[in-house]
């Protein structure tokens, strides 16, 4: 029993990759091959792709949302995870990680399953809702640029389903959103963010700390 949350050693969480994480082969080498690029840090790990897998089960999620692909681990996670007539629209500005991406969807043979959108997810959200999917989804992942989280959290509250569930990235920020003297712009996001939802009765939430810090909420 513990009234804390266990401090992860290294040799901890190689235990929990090793037996706590069911991670497909495709997912695996989308993993290492990430992790030889320069801004390999910016891919989840693979317990909390485990976590969102289980997340999109439990919720007979359908309809997806993801804010942010990079080289496409998380939606080819959540991909794994949904039923055959499962899709995804995924929103990014970068057409080179994404290209990259649409390698192992093709490998898992999820790639139909999978919209890419290149455009700034803020028009691309908005074209969504403009084209009456409003309420439709059933889940979004949010892992982008930390300062439009905001908008991004009302633009998928707005396209979730009563009972959909938000899921946002980076929510710990490596520690930095509980240093009172840390305020440059993507930390002064992440706690303005943070503190808005714990007060926001449109949702229900919980902070997870996996990862680097993952925010649920579930619309009401």
């Amino acid at each position: 029993m513990s009234r804390s949350t266990l401090t992860m050693t290294p040799e901890l969480l190689a235990y929990l990759a090793d037996v706590g994480v069911r991670e497909d082969k495709i997912l695996a080498k989308c993993r290492a091959d990430t992790a030889k690029m320069e801004m390999g840090m910016m891919q989840i790990s693979p317990e909390q792709g485990g976590f969102m897998q289980m997340l999109v089960r439990l919720t007979r999620a359908h309809r997806c949302i993801e804010v942010g692909v990079f080289t496409g681990y998380s939606s080819l996670a959540v991909a794994l995870a949904l039923p055959a007539d499962g899709h995804i629209t995924a929103l990014d500005v970068s057409e080179e990680y994404t290209s990259k991406a649409q390698r192992y969807w093709k490998d898992a043979g999820i790639e139909k399953m999978i919209d890419l959108r290149i455009a700034p997810a803020t028009e691309s959200l908005q074209e969504l809702i403009d084209d009456g999917a409003v309420g439709s989804y059933d889940f979004a992942f949010i892992d982008a640029d930390k300062t439009g989280y905001d908008a991004y959290y009302e633009a998928c509250l707005e396209l979730l389903r009563p009972g959909g569930l938000i899921a946002i990235d980076n929510v710990l920020w490596s520690g930095n959103v509980a240093d009172p003297d840390a305020n440059d712009e993507n930390t002064a996001a992440l706690k303005a963010l943070n503190e808005k939802i714990h007060g926001d009765e449109r949702v229900h939430m919980t902070l997870v700390p996996i990862g680097d810090g993952l925010l649920l909420a579930q619309k009401l």
